[in-house]
């Protein structure tokens, strides 16, 4: 984003109906663009395929084998939603996001169209707001598709049954239904921080790439920064430190201040970058 014209030049007066009408053009563009479409596939796959080698390696050696909680799908196909998540978390939904919401504003400056939106009437702050819903809404479909593939695929292969908690304490089916839906819903918005920082970056440039790759970078480095023991002190304000926290929902009592605290690190996160993704974006100029 060059200095040629100022934010003043390209203010329009609002029109009623103006919002809503960018709203449903935006949320065309983020679920109708082929390279997304293939993103949402491809994370639903990751359940089908795992469900897919777990069943057929179920009376091998390997059955009921695995990190984290795939030993565990065998015995309950409830368990594939996690267990697929578990194995998304630290790459595919990072990448996915990043991808999403480093396009979200850089990728119309690469087009070239950024500057006609800017002449819609609707103010820059509306229409950032615009732009984050739609990355918002594809993370929280891109977590969606994996868990209702893995719900599917996981009552295909190996049914539906009261679930055993991580105590050993088994609960109807129904209770572990909502144990696992919690899991999606608190995943999904484990996501929105990494959202912020992805719109922020697609603020500063007019090359998507370059903010994609900066927001899956950060998500990355924060993972690998969280396992260091010598940075044990920094290691709450993490982005990714309590991505895991989902595993609260599978204890007998789970521990809402772990869940809470999760929650408000990502709530952190949004407001931090999420005012300086508006303060970049309603003082830049814009030649494209």
């Amino acid at each position: 984003m060059s200095l040629v014209e100022s934010p003043s030049a390209v203010a329009a007066q609002p029109v009623r109906g103006a919002l809503g009408r960018l709203a449903r053009s935006e949320l065309r563009l983020v679920f109708g663009r082929r390279r997304n479409i293939v993103l949402l596939v491809g994370l639903s796959l990751v359940p089908l395929l795992l469900g897919l080698v777990l069943f057929l390696t179920q009376d091998s050696a390997l059955g009921g084998q695995g990190p984290g909680f795939i030993g565990n799908v065998t015995g309950n196909g409830l368990f594939l939603v996690v267990a697929a998540l578990f194995i998304c978390l630290p790459f595919l939904l990072p990448l996915t996001i990043g991808i999403a919401s480093g396009d979200a504003v850089a990728g119309e400056a690469s087009a070239g169209t950024l500057r006609y939106l800017l002449v819609v009437p609707v103010s820059r702050t509306r229409l950032l707001g615009v732009k984050a819903m739609g990355a918002l809404l594809f993370a929280g479909a891109a977590v969606l598709s994996i868990a209702i593939v893995g719900l599917v695929a996981g009552a295909a292969f190996f049914g539906l049954r009261d679930i055993t908690l991580l105590s050993g304490t088994t609960v109807p089916l129904l209770d572990g239904v909502v144990r696992v839906a919690g899991v999606v819903a608190y995943v999904a918005l484990s996501m929105t921080g990494l959202v912020a920082v992805g719109l922020f970056f697609s603020t500063l440039t007019e090359v998507p790439v370059g903010a994609m790759a900066a927001t899956v970078v950060v998500a990355i480095v924060s993972g690998v920064l969280d396992q260091l023991p010598a940075l044990h002190a920094i290691a709450p304000a993490l982005l990714t430190h309590h991505w895991l926290g989902f595993a609260e929902f599978l204890r007998l009592e789970p521990d809402w201040h772990v869940l809470g605290q999760g929650l408000a690190l990502q709530a952190a996160w949004v407001v931090i970058f999420g005012a300086l993704a508006w303060s970049r974006f309603t003082t830049a100029d814009v030649s494209s």
